[in-house]
């Protein structure tokens, strides 16, 4: 039987398991999908060789940087974001080779590309992780400008005391990449100036537990346009699988 998995700190949230498991029993798949909870990415040496059955793993919070020492390949895509969310194994005799895609920029670039009109021009990045980096390559290839909003001092980024009412009308795409707003803590939302949105903006939470995170209803409070992160979560998975089967461009 084949092996998929997931790799990531913590792994309650996810639903990557449910959703491979669900497609393999629909699809009469020889496979399963295992969730590998480890506390570091040095452990994953140890997942590869107790696993001599895995075919492809997704990557999560917090390793999509970190991975990227430990594969032997990564795709020109994945390099520019600097990130990896999708690993390939290939055996070639007695070697296991690794190779290094994200599915991440795909997902989300589909998903939001339908929402942009053409006021829409510039964007707010909110968080600077590995996630954040798909997104910043994916409005670029869509047009946009882009700024980085970070909760420390970072080259190359502002911080949320600076997001004043006349950026969030700038930058009226905002794009939360950050845990805030997950569930149980539904009650938390990024900081910045609601009032100041309007129907010009559009807010994209790659949150999709709970459905409308306090971001997106305090948006469209205000007449925003909002989306949660489900149909790019989907559509990574789909990118994912056809990454594991030896279709480097999807």
């Amino acid at each position: 039987m084949d092996k998929y998995g997931l790799i990531g700190y913590p792994l309650v949230h996810s639903f990557s398991k449910s959703f491979f498991n669900e497609k393999f029993q629909n699809e009469d798949i020889d496979a399963e999908y295992i969730n590998f909870e480890i506390k570091t990415i040095d452990d994953l040496p140890e997942v590869l060789a107790t696993n001599p059955e895995l075919k492809g793993l997704n990557v999560t919070i917090p390793y999509k940087e970190k991975v990227l020492s430990f594969l032997d390949y990564v795709s020109v895509e994945a390099r520019a974001i600097g990130a990896v969310n999708v690993i390939r194994m290939e055996s070639k005799g007695d070697d296991t080779f690794l190779r290094g895609y994200n599915s991440d920029v795909i997902g989300f670039t589909k998903s939001i590309e339908p929402l942009l009109e053409s006021h829409h021009k510039k964007a707010l990045i909110l968080g600077t992780g590995g996630a954040s980096k798909a997104v910043n390559y994916g409005l670029k290839s869509l047009g946009l400008e882009t700024l980085l909003v970070s909760r420390f001092e970072r080259p190359g980024t502002i911080q949320y005391k600076d997001v004043t009412p006349e950026v969030v009308k700038e930058y009226n795409v905002i794009v939360n990449c950050t845990p805030c707003g997950l569930y149980p803590h539904t009650d938390e939302c990024p900081d910045l100036p609601y009032e100041a949105m309007d129907s010009h903006n559009l807010l994209y939470d790659l949150l999709y537990n709970p459905d409308e995170t306090l971001f997106m209803k305090k948006g469209k409070e205000r007449g925003a346009m909002t989306k949660n992160g489900l149909e790019m979560l989907l559509l990574q998975a789909f990118a994912s699988w056809d990454f594991w089967h030896g279709k480097d461009k999807v």
